[in-house]
């Protein structure tokens, strides 16, 4: 069975002198420009994607955290009415609880 990826396009205006460096880089590393580009971008993508899902912290935040697992404060009164009111209208069928679902 052959599948084959739909492709979409990107293009890019730049000076000449941009064309110029991007061409020498791509010539440099034995790719086509549209080749390196891409790599390129991909490369930065991901990077960024990365550093946004990654979160970073001291060790006196990992300590406050591993303290605050292992001994979690009690509930404020705010919450415990939020948690009553929670569980009366799942009681009432108000709210189901599904499997998997969080609410």
């Amino acid at each position: 069975m052959n599948t084959t990826e739909e492709r979409g396009r990107i293009t890019a205006r730049v000076s000449t002198s941009v064309a110029e460096k991007l061409q020498e880089a791509a010539d440099l590393t034995g790719a086509t420009l549209n080749q390196f580009l891409v790599q390129s971008a991909l490369k930065e993508a991901n990077r960024v994607i990365e550093r946004e899902h990654t979160i970073r912290y001291t060790r006196e935040d990992a300590a406050m955290l591993i303290n605050l697992l292992d001994s979690p404060p009690s509930p404020n009164p705010a919450l415990a009415k939020a948690f009553a009111q929670y569980k009366t209208k799942v009681e009432n069928g108000i709210l189901t609880i599904r499997a998997g679902s969080g609410t």
